[in-house]
């Protein structure tokens, strides 16, 4: 005789199987679309256009029986249930809403003080994709579990193999207000490691979407992570939650209007990113215009038409006060030229002429030589190669903001002979882009996510403003974690480059991905990081953490990865760069299959460079020479802390050398 308790689980089996056939119904419904488009659509335009849209549908309805397909419930005057998307019935009652609707914020953000009509929150435990458990919360009788739900802890702590999962089950209310923000609303996050800041990102773009789907559709959402390794582990969040138009990118790929090929010495990379760059640039590109030297003559049959030089100077300068984009006043200039000439003949004719002989006037030679002379064309390479090639220019630009020995770090040792035979830095693509954006105005992005932002120098901020003169932002990232010469050191300035100076800065303080005694272990390091933000807390008080000294590093990872393997989850060994090479071959050498971070499908075992691991997650990290991580580059012991801070479930430090001093336990 089968109990209460199994009966009501037997049902909510049932209502999952319901839901997922009539999703299945729904999938199939958008295919039969999809292939009668053709014959739908009145033209070959439109049939394009709805294929496109259909084509779409169908991908965002595909279902994976491994995932769940709704994780809660409420009860309220009605009974809703809570999943990742929406699914209708035949008659179009919804069998599950999508985990965006505005009643579903209720799942989030109900409380038994403010219970929001809800009187049941039951939340439902999965392995795989069967449902096998659920938990109720009785609002109504003053029952809240919170963080204290088995069902919240267990899908928080789920070991995990592979790319990211989203977080639509386990939203906290502090992240739901933040992933609910206005679409006109830039906000910055300051999370401590494992607090959930990159799910935050990830899902308000979901949610922007969902709620702005048509004026996001035409005018864009971009992710912007620190390095495709990063890209790879986030880029499955998305697509499971059916939203697969959202460009994700580097910064740098997000700019790149060149080929890299050169590399530059850190001095010179340092004063590229100095925002005492875009002065410099501005002031290169707008030395070049200039008050003509001579009036113009042009020729027109029988007449010629002429335009003193004073008077063209006027003009130049009237362009030039409107401070148009560089590019657009040239055009400006020209058409005003063409404009005085055309006054000229019609005084003489009494008539207007036509525009094929205006367009011939302004392509004509004495008006372009004139131009040419006083607002000369510029390409961002031309200018920048001029820039770095000759010190006497860069002299000029520089004058009063960077200093000889700056100057110096910035000029090219050995000029190449051309701009298209350059051989361009990635920190030259800040400065190309700067003065693209000087040249021509950029398109606006409606909104723009960028994960890990404390890494962003004043320049690239920049450029991200340039796209969002007209969107907003979220800023994500943790100054603890900041690992480049530019680093930031305080939000407000980054948003004030980023166009943004009144943007709200939330901290995230808790965590829900590391472990206690891992949080612990880094906060050691936080006093000698120079940054003010507070020590994370976690509410994991699971996990493990070992610090052992060994005689050989390679043999000792060896057995630590066997040890690893007996149990569930993933596992990053975590090294400086220059040791990778070695430990991956040691691995090897003992028949340890070792997976890279760019592969599709990669196995338990993964080999990390520390300079790649920001934004990464391993169930068990093994961490080798914390010293040597330190020592290898000069924010070291900020590259340390985000090395510590991967591990959600088991940390292992092995080391032959001594721990820095800033990690010993007196230290803190």
């Amino acid at each position: 005789m089968p109990t209460d308790l199994e009966t009501e689980l037997e049902a909510e089996r049932t209502h999952l199987a319901v839901s997922r056939q009539a999703l299945h119904e729904m999938r199939v419904n958008a295919e039969l679309m999809y292939a009668a488009g053709s014959t739908i659509a009145g033209d070959p335009f439109a049939a394009e256009t709805l294929g496109t849209a259909l084509a779409r549908r169908v991908a965002e309805l595909a279902d994976d029986p491994r995932t769940p397909l709704f994780f809660g419930r409420l009860d309220m005057a009605e009974r809703f249930y809570i999943g990742r998307r929406h699914v209708m019935d035949a008659v179009g009652e919804p069998l599950v809403l999508d985990w965006r609707a505005p009643l579903s914020r209720s799942f989030y953000q109900a409380s038994v003080r403010d219970p929001q009509d809800v009187r049941i929150r039951r939340r439902f435990g999965y392995s795989g994709g069967d449902l096998t458990s659920f938990e109720d919360e009785y609002l109504d009788r003053g029952e809240e579990l919170g963080t204290a739900s088995k069902i919240l802890i267990d899908e928080i702590e789920r070991p995990r193999v592979g790319p990211m999962r989203d977080i639509v089950a386990t939203i906290q209310p502090e992240q739901d207000e933040l992933v609910r923000a206005d679409l006109d609303t830039s906000i910055c996050v300051q999370g401590a490691p494992g607090t959930g800041k990159t799910a935050v990102g990830l899902h308000r773009a979901a949610y922007l979407l969902y709620v702005h789907r048509e004026r996001l559709r035409r005018s864009g959402v971009v992710i912007l992570g620190p390095n495709q390794a990063f890209l790879g582990y986030i880029a499955a969040v998305l697509p499971a939650l059916g939203e697969l138009e959202i460009k994700q990118s580097t910064l740098d790929d997000l700019i790149a209007r060149t080929p890299v090929a050169g590399v530059d010495s850190v001095a010179a990379q340092t004063v590229k990113h100095d925002p005492r760059m875009a002065p410099v640039l501005h002031r290169a590109l707008w030395s070049r215009v200039i008050e003509p030297a001579e009036p113009i003559q042009v020729s027109d049959g029988a007449y010629r038409w002429r335009i003193d030089r004073g008077v063209l100077a006027r003009l130049v300068g009237e362009v030039r006060r409107e401070e148009p984009p560089y590019l657009l006043g040239r055009e400006r200039v020209r058409a005003r030229v063409v404009s005085l000439l055309q006054r000229q003949a019609e005084a003489r004719s009494g008539e207007s002429p036509p525009e094929s002989w205006q367009r011939k006037m302004g392509k004509s030679k004495p008006v372009t030589a004139f131009l040419d002379a006083c607002w000369p064309a510029v390409t961002p390479e031309s200018l920048v190669f001029e820039l770095l090639s000759s010190a006497d220019v860069l002299r000029e630009a520089a004058e009063g903001l960077l200093t000889p020995e700056e100057q110096t770090a910035l000029s090219w040792a050995k000029p190449p002979r051309t701009a298209r035979s350059a051989k361009w830095s990635t920190a030259d693509l800040v400065l190309l882009d700067e003065v693209a954006g000087l040249l021509e105005r950029q398109l606006s992005v409606s909104h723009i996510v960028i994960d890990e932002a404390q890494d962003m120098s004043p320049m690239q901020c920049r450029a991200i403003a340039r796209r969002t003169s007209h969107g907003s932002i979220t800023l994500l990232g943790d100054l603890a974690q900041g690992t480049t010469p530019w680093a930031a050191a305080d939000w407000r300035d980054s948003l004030a480059h980023l166009g943004k100076p009144g943007a709200a800065i939330v901290p995230l303080t808790t965590g829900f991905r590391v472990p206690e005694a891992v949080v612990a272990l880094a906060n050691r390091l936080l006093p000698a990081l120079d940054v003010n933000v507070p020590p994370a807390v976690s509410l994991r008080r699971d996990g493990n953490l070992m610090v052992q000294a060994v005689p050989d590093v390679a043999a000792a990872l060896v057995n630590e990865i066997a040890e690893a393997l007996t149990y569930l989850g993933s596992v990053g060994v975590i090294a400086a760069d220059d040791q990778i090479g070695s430990l991956r071959s040691s691995l090897e050498d003992a028949g340890i299959a070792v997976s890279d971070l760019d592969d599709p499908e990669p196995g338990r075992v993964t080999v990390v460079p520390a300079t790649l691991a920001k934004g990464l997650e391993y169930d068990h990290v093994i961490v080798i020479e914390p010293r040597h991580i330190v020592e290898a580059e000069p924010r070291g012991l900020h590259r340390l802390y985000v090395v510590l801070t991967r591990a959600v479930s088991r940390l292992s430090i092995l080391h032959y050398k001594p721990l820095p001093s800033a990690l010993l336990p007196e230290a803190s």
